[in-house]
């Protein structure tokens, strides 16, 4: 999972279609992950939502559901990501078994060693910049911390929060292995555009880094 490329994360209250369509265009962009997040919806209706996502990335793109386990389990997701104060990774891990994928949001150095020391396969950073998505969010934690998360696990790391293509190389060069840019791709008219410029730009600086 080294490499994650553009990490997609749908969002319900800032698209301009509808999420299916959303996950449609990016994944017929190129993205080949997919997080499903959606906090309004009854669990009925997000079961009805993701078993058509999951259709839509069969074969093509590793379908996460943010939070829900228990919704992740009912449809046979591929993972799910996890915040702080969701049910730890350590009885997640109990839930899903091994071959499922786990990842868990950090906001610190301390944080991201725990998660990979409980066993998560990979660990989001959020948030990088100020972001407008999340009503509760955070303080942004900067390019630094993002540094130092590097330096202390080894596990992939995904950086979300106010990315933009203008802010994009800087996050990269400050090692994040994979980048997920909600409203900067969700708000556009055309996800999938938008979603090819972000793929382009990481997939050029990750062949450059490895030449």
């Amino acid at each position: 999972m080294r490499e994650m490329g553009f990490y997609f994360i749908t969002d319900s209250t800032l698209t301009k279609r509808s999420v299916i369509d959303d996950v449609k265009a990016a994944v017929k962009a190129g993205v080949k992950i997919v997080q499903y997040r959606e906090k309004n919806k009854s669990a009925r209706e997000m079961i009805k939502e993701a078993k058509e996502i999951k259709e839509v990335c069969k074969g093509r793109a590793l379908f996460l559901i943010n939070d829900r386990i228990d919704i992740a389990m009912a449809i046979e997701a591929d993972g799910v990501h996890l915040g702080q104060d969701d049910i730890p990774c350590l009885y997640a891990r109990k839930l899903l078994g091994k071959s499922k994928i786990i990842g868990i949001t950090t906001h610190n150095v301390d944080e991201a060693i725990a998660a990979e020391r409980d066993g998560a396969d990979y660990i989001g950073v959020s948030p990088i910049f100020a972001t407008k998505t999340k009503k509760d969010a955070r303080e942004p934690l900067g390019l630094e911390v993002l540094k130092e998360i590097k330096k202390n696990v080894h596990i992939p790391l995904i950086a979300v929060g106010g990315i933009e293509i203008t802010n994009l190389i800087s996050v990269l060069e400050a090692g994040a292995d994979g980048i997920s840019a909600v409203s900067a791709v969700i708000a556009k008219e055309d996800v999938e555009k938008e979603c090819k410029k972000f793929i382009k730009i990481i997939s050029q600086y990750s062949e450059k880094f490895l030449s």
